[in-house]
């Protein structure tokens, strides 16, 4: 079949599922309006949210006059591909977001393990202590990060007087130790809710039995719970990972480490007004999302764990 049959063949079948959608005859017919009329939201939500600031961007990254966006140039692409400094822009961020994602999911296990195997004092106000940075602007939580590692800071003072050093040699707020702090924070309660659900899951019975086995802790937990817990693990960092990513607040404030977000606001500000270059930094920012999506998705498979 030649490639122009193949695409009539295409086209009819859409035409026919979409004929049979809009006036079902059968059950199954109707089963598949009913599912279409729900994720009609979705879809145009996702038209108006996604699709069509995505083809704006794309446009704007091709245009050759960025004012009335006119013309067709690929001097942004070209821009990005041969200079270092984007280059080392986009490593930056991954690897910093990387170490925070991985260093955040790490404390939201810890953390969902011993909310949900141990009976803790004051278990609620745990939870609302650890779930508290979400609603916090970026903004805030470089604000909270100041306050406690700046030159003036609770943290940095305390040191001080401890130590006999100087609070302005202490001071980490506006270093990469301030800054990666601050991720941390903010991903790290995103990291427990999910985690939190997948504990929820775990087969107990399993780990009862892995005990009266002769197991340590340490063995049950990798042997037993781990594999239960490795779906929420890898959406964990999913989550956690393109959260990283998206946060300019608290960068913006501690400009310690130039991110993909810190350079967007640089390219789109009044003395450097580059929004073609702009446009394509946040082009390949959403292919990394969605491929780092994708390939997460592949290991979300649970090893259940039965008796």
């Amino acid at each position: 079949m030649s490639v122009h049959e193949s695409a009539a063949t295409s086209v009819r079948r859409v035409a026919s599922l979409a004929s049979a959608t809009a006036r079902p005859t059968t059950e199954r017919d109707r089963e598949r309006r009913r599912i279409a009329i729900m994720c009609l939201p979705f879809f145009v939500l996702a038209t108006v949210a996604g699709f069509v600031p995505l083809a704006m961007l794309v446009r704007i990254s091709l245009a050759e006059d960025t004012v009335w966006i006119e013309g067709l140039s690929f001097d942004a692409w070209r821009t990005l591909v041969t200079t270092a400094t984007y280059r080392q822009v986009v490593w930056n961020t991954l690897w910093f977001v990387g170490a925070a994602t991985l260093v955040s999911v790490a404390l939201g296990v810890a953390v969902s393990h011993a909310l949900e195997k141990y009976d803790l004092p004051f278990e609620r106000a745990v939870v609302a202590a650890v779930s508290f940075p979400i609603a916090l602007p970026g903004i805030i939580v470089a604000y909270l990060i100041v306050v406690l590692l700046g030159r003036q800071g609770l943290v940095t003072n305390a040191a001080a007087v401890a130590t006999g050093q100087s609070a302005i040699d202490l001071a980490s707020a506006t270093a990469i130790t301030g800054l990666f702090l601050g991720y941390v924070y903010s991903l790290v309660p995103r990291a427990t809710m999910v985690l939190r659900g997948t504990y929820a899951e775990v087969n107990a019975q399993a780990e009862e039995a892995a005990r009266a086995l002769g197991a340590n802790r340490w063995q049950t937990f990798y042997h037993v719970t781990l594999p239960e817990i490795r779906p929420g693990i890898v959406a964990a960092c999913i989550l956690t990972f393109r959260s990283g990513l998206a946060i300019f607040g608290t960068v913006l404030i501690l400009q310690s480490h130039r991110v993909v977000t810190l350079q967007i606001h640089h390219e789109t500000s009044v003395g450097s007004y580059n929004p073609d270059v702009a446009a394509a930094i946040g082009l390949v920012y959403v292919c990394v999302i969605v491929a780092f999506t994708f390939v997460g998705l592949r290991f979300v498979e649970t090893d259940a764990v039965e008796i």
